[in-house]
């Protein structure tokens, strides 16, 4: 009997060593082609990673889930030490429009998913790129070239000066 206890106990250590973990950093962007090297912020792309993955949760703000609005404070919190509060709207009401060519790492990106109204936010990285807490992948690094987000896509923007002032 103990010898299969024993058994038992080495095939779940060998079972639970052998699951997939995520892939390195430099290869999760490489796949996405985007480069840290050539990031304004280097930080922004370490901060991402160690959400990559977790799980979305409406309401949610830890690493058991987080939803879009709670990743983009931490992103902000973190990586620029700027506090946001409120919702994906109150973030909105925050940010100076910008045309989508004129998008710069660490921008806001917002989309209407939900009847017009404005409903996700994201952070720009580069090359169409964009980081944010999705409801089917959790955090993740999607295309804004892709048709889902290009059809709910509204703007883009930077955080006013008066909101930079106050932090």
């Amino acid at each position: 009997m103990k010898k299969y206890i024993t058994i038992i106990f080495l095939m779940i250590s060998v079972l639970g060593f052998s699951q997939t973990k995520k892939k390195p950093m430099t290869q999760y962007y490489a796949c996405r082609n985007l480069t840290i090297d050539s990031a304004v912020n280097p930080h922004l792309y370490y901060q991402i990673y160690n959400w990559v993955g977790v799980k979305y949760k409406y309401s949610g703000k830890t690493k058991k889930g987080i939803d879009c609005s709670a990743f983009v404070r931490e992103m902000y919190k973190n990586v620029y030490c700027i506090n946001l509060n409120g919702t994906t709207r109150d973030m909105f009401k925050n940010i100076t429009p910008v045309c989508e060519k004129d998008l710069k790492e660490g921008d806001l990106l917002f989309f209407k998913t939900r009847k017009g109204r404005i409903s996700h936010v994201g952070v720009y990285l580069a090359d169409n790129k964009f980081a944010h807490a999705s409801i089917k992948a959790g955090v993740t690094v999607s295309d804004l070239n892709k048709e889902y987000y290009r059809k709910y896509f509204y703007k883009g923007g930077r955080l006013k000066e008066q909101v930079l002032k106050n932090q």
